[in-house]
Formats: C-alpha cells, structure tokens, sequence
C-alpha cells in the first residue's frame, strides 16, 4: 500500500515562476550553475547551488554552502519569491518533450514506505551524495527539490488527471530554454484530493526513477528527525517527503551511454579482435550508428562505429540483471579487457547521458580526450520494474529519464 499525502506548498509568484524554475543540482556543475543563474536573482539554483553566490574556489562540502543555501532560502521566502499554500493541496506536474506530455501527481511520499521497501530503489547511492543532501535537508528543514517516482499505471488515476487538466487553467505554463515544455496545476477539490490519495493505497509499490540519492536523503533526515524527538506520532511534516508520480506507461527512458580513456594497452587492432570473441562485429562507417535493438550495441572506434550483437552464450535472458546489455558490456569488454573493475570510482571511464546524443561520444573520441565510446540501447520501463521487484541493483549509470524534473514549482517544509 503505497502512501500519498497533500502538503501545504512553498511555490513562486506566476509571474516569475519560469525565472525561479531551475535544472536539477546534480545535472550541471558550479560554473555551469553560476552561468546559468547569472543575472536572475530569482532562480532557484542559489539556493541548490549556493556555492555561486560564493567565492569559486570555495569548497562545495564547506559549512559556509551549506549556510548560504539558508539564508538564500529564507531571503526567498522573506521577498514572498515562495508562497506557502492556504491549504494541503496535491498538484498536477506535466512535461511536454518532442510532443509528448507526461502528467505526474505531485504530493508527499512516506518515510516509512522508503523504510519498508514500498518505495523500491534500482541503484546504489553513494554515502557521500547521500550526506551531501542530507545537510542541505537538514540546514533547509525543507525538500528543496522533488524526487522522480513512477507507479503501476492505474485507469481511474489517469481519468482524473485527464478530467483536471482539461477544465482547469494551469497555475503555471512555460517553455523552459531546451525547449522542453512545463505545466502545473493546483488541485484545491478536497474530494479529487482525497479520491487520488484512497487510488496510492491501491499501488502495491512506488519505483525511484531519478532521484536515488535525494530519496534516501529526504527518508534519512526523516528519520533522524523521528528518533530526536521524544514526542514523535507519526503525523509530523518531516515523516513525507516530496515526489512527483507518473504512470509507468507515460514515461521513456533513453541511453546512457560509455566513452573510456584508453585501451588499457592494447593497439586498437587488438582490442577489436577482443571484443570479436564476444560480439559480431560489422563496421557501419564514419556516421553515428545507433543500436536498433536488445543486446546491440554500437561503438566508436579510431574513426569507425561499429555494430555489435552480442553472442548468445554472453547474456541470460532469464535473469533481470543479466539481461541488461550494461551488464553484457562489463562482463564481456569493460572489465576483462579494459580492466576496469568498478564503475562507481573508476577515474579512466565516463558516463553520457543520451539526450547529448552520438555525436557527443563521437566527439570525445575525436578529441583524443577518450579512445573508444558504446552507445547502447535503452532500458524499459518493465527492465527496471522487473530489477525493483526482485530486490537486485543495476549497475551504475544505466537509466536515463528526459525531461527532467524542474526545481522549484513547489518546494516541501519539513514543519
């Protein structure tokens, strides 16, 4: 039984919403974060990258960040650039990309069900990342940014959300800069409210789609907060956390592809004879090559992409992780002939996520900053449900969710 609650929350003025509204933190660094912001005092980046209001060569995991995130974040709320709600509301969040729109609901998720495993996880977080958000969390008393969940797509869930939207003005409605398109509603209807949350107590599960570290962040502060005080009941903010659901059915996940620094010795004649023994290999020419299918793969090496079908004997259909063409490539290339053993803190491999497209692994190849590049194609939707399920771990780095979320359209205080 899959909990959701409404929340009363901090969100912008219309009229300076798209401004506020910010990429993710962790899909651009500070310099890139300090570009982006330049100018807009209102975006909301100051206060999930405060390091830019700082001096550069300050360190990101310093107390004074972690203090500008709260005083940016009071500042904000003392200029009224976020608004508390009058009521606990639950919202409508949708996205508009290459002309598909996918409608999330907006509410707050259990501490509890991330304890207990109704809220399931497919990767591994990094301590870290996890501590890194956990005192952002913490100094804030507030979710500052949703976390991505998806769920068993459920008809009469659909229904209301489709009845909502189409009688009802989005509160907000722009076109962000990459062209991706943004729509929020507020569902003030106590009756619509109350109907969608008894439709979560239905769902067996809800799935960490983006966001691992964050939701294991937002669970643990939660918790930490839950033992500190001696009159817990249960009932208090900080028990929620805020999420953005979407239906399984609406949602595509794209490539996230490899480029690697180097042959680990090997000339690239000899390499592409290793890489034989497990794959047919057929040359495609100088033009990106893009797999068409499971257990394809495409490469690019010294000038010349490469299509790769994995041989039978290299996967186990069967299995949800052996399936995964990830785990073909490090099985089969990464790790016994390029002798990288862990994805997670190897310094000679990186990770591009498909919306950069081949070209960009084209490039890094070119460039002679990589020697060789896989692009692979995407996981499903049923790949990671199937992984959830059975408790396993993919490995790193292999989902890739466009658009992502925007930060900012609501915020959750933990008070």
């Amino acid at each position: 039984m899959a909990t959701l609650k409404a929340f009363k929350g901090l969100r912008p003025p219309k009229e300076i919403a798209q401004q506020l509204a910010s990429r993710p933190y962790d899909v651009l660094n500070s310099e890139e974060a300090r570009k982006e912001a330049e100018g807009n005092p209102y975006s909301l980046l100051h206060i999930i990258k405060p390091e830019i209001d700082l001096p550069p060569d300050t360190n990101l995991y310093s107390e004074e960040v972690y203090n500008k995130a709260k005083e940016n974040f009071d500042a904000f709320r003392e200029k009224r650039w976020l608004v508390p709600d009058e009521e606990e509301y639950l919202y409508i969040y949708a996205q508009t990309m290459n002309g598909k729109t996918q409608y999330g609901i907006v509410g707050c998720a259990s501490v509890d069900d991330y304890l207990n495993n109704v809220i399931k996880k497919h990767e591994l977080t990094r301590p870290d990342k996890e501590e890194d958000r956990m005192k952002h969390v913490r100094i804030t008393n507030a979710n500052m940014e949703p976390v991505f969940f998806s769920y068993p797509a459920k008809d009469e869930i659909d229904t209301i959300v489709a009845d909502f939207v189409k009688n009802n003005e989005p509160e907000y409605d722009f076109t962000a800069d990459d062209g991706f398109g943004h729509h929020f509603w507020v569902i003030r209807d106590k009756a619509i409210i109350n109907r969608i949350i008894e439709l979560f107590k239905e769902l067996p599960s809800l799935y960490v789609a983006d966001g691992h570290h964050r939701t294991a962040a937002a669970a643990l502060v939660g918790k930490e907060k839950r033992e500190a005080n001696p009159n817990h009941t249960g009932k208090e903010e900080y028990n929620y956390f805020l999420a953005v659901n979407f239906p399984d059915n609406q949602l595509t996940i794209i490539d996230y592809n490899r480029v690697v620094k180097d042959l680990n010795g090997l000339t690239e004649d000899e390499f592409l004879n290793k890489v034989k023994e497990s794959f047919e290999v057929e040359e495609k020419g100088n033009k990106p090559y893009k797999p068409s299918k499971l257990h394809e793969l495409s490469m690019y090496l010294g000038g010349k992409w490469y299509a790769l079908q994995a041989k039978p004997d290299t996967y186990d259909d069967n299995d949800p992780i052996g399936v995964l063409d990830v785990t073909i490539l490090t099985n089969q290339v990464l790790d016994p002939v390029l002798d990288i053993k862990d994805l997670r803190r190897s310094k000679r491999i990186d990770f591009v996520g498909g919306i950069r497209g081949l070209g960009e692994l084209q490039r890094r190849v070119d460039s002679g900053e990589m020697a060789v590049a896989f692009a692979l194609y995407p996981v499903s939707m049923q790949q990671l449900i199937n992984i959830a399920d059975s408790g396993k771990i993919m490995p790193p780095k292999t989902t890739w969710f466009e658009p992502k979320l925007r930060s900012g359209l609501v915020v959750h205080t933990l008070d």
